[in-house]
C-alpha cells in the first residue's frame, strides 16, 4: 500500500465523519446557535462538486469521501432550518450553485478544477462571519472543525504527492478557514466560562 492510497483513505474516512459531530450536536440539542445555515448547504453543494470532479479525474477516493460529506452537509441544513435558522440565511449557496453549474457547462472538468478550490472560502466565510458576530455559539461543534482542519493537512499531502494543484488549493483554503473556525469557537468558550 503506497502513501497516495494511505493518504486517500485517510481522507476519505475523514470526510464521511468529519460533519457527522455537528449534525449529531444539532440532533441533540435541537437548537442552531451559532450554525450557519448558508454554509452548510453551500457545503454540500460543494462537496457534491468535488464528487464529480473525482469522477472526471478517476479520483475515487475525492468521490467517496466528498460525496458522503455532502449528504452529511444536506442533512445539517434541513436540521438547522428545523431548529431555529432562517432560509433568508441563504445567500451564497444559490449563487455558488449556478456558479458551479456555469463553470462545468463552459469549461467541464477544467471549469471545475479552477472553481472548486476557491469554493471552500465561499462555503467557510458565512460561518466565519456567524462566528464572529453571534454571541451564543453552543451549538456549533468544535469537533466538525477541528475535522475539517485534519481535512484540509491530509487532502494537502494527497494533493503534493498526486501534483493536483485543484485538490492543494483547496486543501489551504479549509485548512485556513477551519482555523479561523476553530479559533473563533475557542475564544466564544473562553469568554462564556469568563462569564460563569
Amino acid at each position: 500500500m503506497n502513501i497516495t492510497v494511505i493518504l486517500g483513505l485517510a481522507g476519505t474516512v475523514i470526510g464521511l465523519v468529519r460533519a457527522l459531530p455537528q449534525l449529531v450536536r444539532l440532533l441533540r440539542s435541537r437548537q442552531a446557535l451559532g450554525v450557519s445555515v448558508d454554509t452548510a448547504l453551500t457545503s454540500a453543494i460543494v462537496s457534491f462538486g468535488w464528487a464529480a470532479y473525482g469522477v472526471l479525474t478517476n479520483q475515487p477516493y475525492v468521490t467517496l469521501a466528498t460525496g458522503a460529506s455532502a449528504a452529511v452537509f444536506f442533512v445539517i441544513t434541513i436540521s438547522a432550518l428545523k431548529f431555529g435558522r432562517n432560509i433568508k440565511e441563504f445567500r451564497i449557496a444559490p449563487v455558488w450553485f449556478v456558479a458551479l453549474c456555469v463553470a462545468f457547462l463552459i469549461k467541464g472538468q477544467a471549469g471545475l478544477g479552477i472553481i472548486l478550490p476557491i469554493s471552500i472560502l465561499v462555503s467557510n466565510i458565512p460561518q466565519i462571519c456567524v462566528a464572529a458576530r453571534e454571541e451564543d455559539l453552543t451549538d456549533l461543534s468544535f469537533g466538525t472543525w477541528v475535522l475539517s482542519m485534519s481535512d484540509g493537512l491530509v487532502w494537502g499531502l494527497y494533493s503534493v504527492i498526486e501534483q493536483d494543484y485543484s485538490i492543494m488549493v483547496f486543501a489551504l483554503f479549509q485548512l485556513m478557514t477551519s482555523g479561523a473556525i476553530v479559533f473563533l469557537k475557542f475564544l466564544n468558550q473562553k469568554k462564556h466560562h469568563a462569564e460563569v
